[in-house]
């Protein structure tokens, strides 16, 4: 009877170990699904700003990778929901500014997901063994890196009062939201392996 008693408070024990190291994993899903939300949307306000000031290429940038930080939004709501989560309803909260102000925003919130955020939160969902969030998480890390990069050059083009030297074309994978912008991307996604022909396109 006392060695049953044992077990059953070891196993008790792993299990309360294992809900709260899911909770930390739950806890980093909806803070990203709101992070890539709140992006999305925000992204597509300085489409719109960008419009306004006459920098089209920038605005299809940017339309590019609102589509995408809504794909994010989306994989990170399936992880939550197939984990036995809710999603929490909020309004995203963001200020538009000039172009130039929002593709310096833009910068400064990529770089923190790539160099902090992301991070961190694949290294819990790690030792959770939480592969779904980890895949999620990764996913979106690797196309921020690369959207870190767009706005950079488009900063820089911007700058230099030559828009004329950014991409005409973006494409956005559907299934993990990788961003290519060039005016024929690989057959299939790097992250994914989502056929091209899938892709959705930005150009206008």
């Amino acid at each position: 009877m006392r060695m049953r008693i044992i077990i059953s408070v070891i196993l008790m024990c792993i299990i309360g170990f294992s809900f709260a190291a899911s909770e930390k994993t739950m806890v980093n899903l909806n803070a990203a699904y709101k992070g890539e939300s709140t992006a999305s949307a925000k992204y597509a306000a300085y489409a719109e700003q960008a419009r306004k000031e006459g920098f089209i290429p920038i605005a299809i940038m940017f339309e590019a990778t609102s589509k995408a930080e809504a794909v994010h939004a989306l994989n990170h709501k399936a992880v939550i929901e197939k984990m036995g989560g809710k999603i929490a309803a909020f309004t995203p909260q963001f200020t538009v500014k000039t172009t130039r102000e929002n593709l310096e925003d833009a910068i400064k919130g990529e770089n923190y997901e790539i160099a902090t955020m992301y991070p961190d939160y694949v290294k819990t969902a790690k030792d959770d063994n939480a592969n779904d969030a980890v895949k999620s998480f990764r996913w979106a890390m690797e196309t921020e890196k690369k959207h870190s990069l767009i706005y950079s050059n488009a900063l820089n083009a911007l700058n230099k009062n030559d828009l004329k030297s950014l991409p005409k074309v973006y494409w956005v994978c559907p299934k993990c939201g990788n961003t290519y912008d060039q005016a024929k991307p690989e057959d299939k996604c790097a992250f994914c392996y989502t056929s091209r022909d899938k892709f959705i396109k930005f150009d206008k």
